[in-house]
């Protein structure tokens, strides 16, 4: 009898498709069977650039994974008198409130596994407006519903950055249970401030540190190569004593991170963050072979990446 082969057969993956045991394309850092390609999950279509196409897709972005504490009103295509309020968390990380007087809020920081985050969007938003008053979320996958581009007029976000979180009490009675629950929240807060002359750029100070955290609409390679342009020219320096560091991606964009001096603030960065993003732009424009150094500066900044989603 012939004896069996006791070396192990490897998977075979369709080129294109994840294997089971391939890391997650949403990056969180799972094997793809335990992840997106568990239980009801498997049959979801991850989209790996979900807001895409959104005049408001960096904020979308900057709001889901970087801003703490912000609201941004939206005006929806088939119900135009409707009052609706994108936050970027709402209590108890609910995905939608429907407020006592009939606004609709809806939550950005919500840990779905469904896929696409512009579909989850679309689902709650549309439960929401039939519901009643109170919490609404989103406990099996939408299916085939519309996303969010479906649903909202596209124009860019009206973004407010707020100090904590007493927003979510501006029109409900002010309880000790409440005001305990608040207190809490606005103490995990970090003061964060978004920058006025540029898009999607946020300041922000988390303990004894501050960073810029700027989310960019370009695709990752033509972005990589930009900015290994500035690199090697020196103008990456985003203020006196700053340092480009590394940079988050999250759902198909990549978002810059500077280290900032202590005291910087926000109101300092304003004219810095407009000529560097006039530099970019050029070297955007740039489509010239990147030279050795330049190669170089874009290897560094490539391995200095974490991916959020």
């Amino acid at each position: 009898m012939a004896k069996k082969s006791r070396t192990k057969t490897r998977d075979t993956t369709p080129e294109g498709e994840v294997g089971p045991r391939q890391p997650c394309p949403c990056g969180s850092g799972k094997r793809y069977k335990a992840c997106h390609g568990a239980g009801d999950a498997a049959t979801a279509v991850f989209v790996g650039r979900p807001f895409e196409g959104l005049q408001g897709e960096c904020d979308l972005v900057a709001l889901r994974e970087l801003v703490p504490s912000a609201t941004a009103p939206l005006q929806l295509k088939d119900h135009p008198d409707a009052e609706v309020q994108l936050c970027s968390l709402l209590p108890m990380a609910a995905p939608a409130m429907k407020r006592d007087s009939g606004a609709v809020w809806l939550g950005l920081q919500v840990q779905h596994a469904f896929g696409d985050p512009s579909r989850d969007l679309g689902a709650v938003l549309s439960a929401a407006l039939e519901a009643e008053a109170g919490i609404v979320g989103l406990t099996n996958p939408p299916g085939p519903g519309p996303r969010l581009q479906d649903l909202v007029v596209d124009q860019p976000l009206v973004v407010t950055v707020h100090d904590g979180f007493d927003f979510w009490v501006a029109d409900v009675e002010d309880t000790d249970e409440v005001a305990g629950a608040l207190e809490q929240a606005n103490a995990a807060a970090s003061p964060t401030a978004r920058l006025t002359g540029v898009e999607a750029a946020y300041w922000t100070r988390m303990g004894a540190k501050e960073h810029l955290r700027w989310v960019m609409p370009e695709p990752e390679d033509v972005l990589l190569d930009a900015l290994a342009r500035l690199h090697a020219a020196g103008k990456d320096v985003i203020a006196p004593e700053a340092r480009l560091v590394g940079m988050f991606r999250a759902h198909g964009l990549l978002a810059p991170v500077w280290d900032l001096p202590v005291g910087t603030g926000a109101e300092a960065l304003e004219q810095p963050a407009a000529a560097f993003k006039a530099d970019l732009d050029a070297a955007l424009a740039d489509t010239s072979a990147l030279s050795a150094e330049e190669r170089s500066a874009r290897n560094g900044l490539a391995n200095r990446q974490v991916t959020i989603r």
